[in-house]
């Protein structure tokens, strides 16, 4: 029995019989801890993590993985041992929900988000984008490196609502015209960490002119959710890559009211009748 087997294999007694002791550590904790314990367990097997989750409310849009609780740590038992690995390097907390940009490797290396929804101090939601992780980008950057530090605190309203705008005119209306209110002219004003695209606005224009030709336009049909902290925006959307339906997680950080750096992942959204669970990839509340 491998250490994520042990983990889950009595995680229902854990997650509702937590000792006195858990359960005002629990309390002493702040969202992102738990969020952070939560994706750590899968590497490390610690058990407490299990607290930290609703036991009879887990409600789960990883749309390969099964529902609740037992779907989780079905999903978890399938890695082989001592094979996972998760470091997570960036944190967003906005209210009930604590979103994290993770390096992951569990069959093969991927870059990652996680979103959880919290209530009462305990995750009852989880969303998730994964990509695999690709050689760097044509500006020589990675799916995971750059900028790290929250700051600005107090702009966290204003920098949201800038990413509102930027993916309602910019991602989803194509007015590109008003490219320059979001985004400096010059190659370094932008930092690109996507897997194709070179640094400012001229490697954007170079991609997307690439994909149009080739009759592949990236579209953006829908937004779900926008959530931030300080200078870090979390924007979750929906629509068409490489003809394909798709999920994209966008993360990006702002400096004095301009976007100056981009990460990203896009996922393949299967048919429904390879879901395991009918939750949907969105549905934030």
């Amino acid at each position: 029995m491998n250490k994520l087997t042990r983990l889950f294999a009595t995680t229902a007694v854990a997650a509702s019989a937590l000792s006195v002791s858990a359960v005002a550590n629990a309390e002493e904790m702040t969202n992102r801890e738990k969020a952070i314990a939560v994706i750590s367990s899968i590497e490390t097997g610690d058990q407490s993590a299990i607290g930290y989750i609703n036991p009879e409310n887990y409600t789960q849009h990883n749309l390969g993985v099964a529902d609740g609780l037992a779907g989780f740590g079905e999903a978890l038992q399938q890695l082989p041992e001592g094979s996972a690995k998760a470091n997570v390097i960036r944190t967003i907390q906005d209210g009930e929900y604590v979103a994290l940009h993770t390096e992951y490797n569990f069959f093969g290396p991927k870059a990652g988000f996680d979103i959880f929804r919290f209530e009462d101090g305990l995750i009852v939601e989880h969303w998730d984008n994964l990509q695999e992780v690709a050689k760097p980008n044509p500006s020589g950057r990675t799916q995971i490196d750059g900028a790290t530090e929250i700051t600005d605190l107090d702009k966290t309203d204003a920098n949201k609502a800038l990413v509102t705008d930027f993916v309602k005119t910019i991602l989803m209306g194509g007015d590109m015209s008003k490219i320059g209110m979001f985004i400096g002219d010059k190659d370094s004003d932008y930092i690109q960490h996507n897997t194709g695209v070179a640094d400012g606005l001229s490697g954007l224009g170079v991609a997307m002119k690439a994909l149009a030709e080739a009759g592949m336009p990236m579209v953006y049909d829908a937004n779900h959710l926008i959530i931030g902290e300080g200078n870090f925006v979390l924007s979750v959307s929906e629509g068409k890559f490489m003809n394909q339906h798709v999920a994209f997680y966008d993360l990006f950080r702002v400096d004095n009211g301009k976007i100056v750096e981009h990460w990203d992942t896009i996922e393949v959204i299967p048919p429904k009748s390879e879901w395991k669970n009918d939750n949907g990839k969105f549905g934030f509340q």
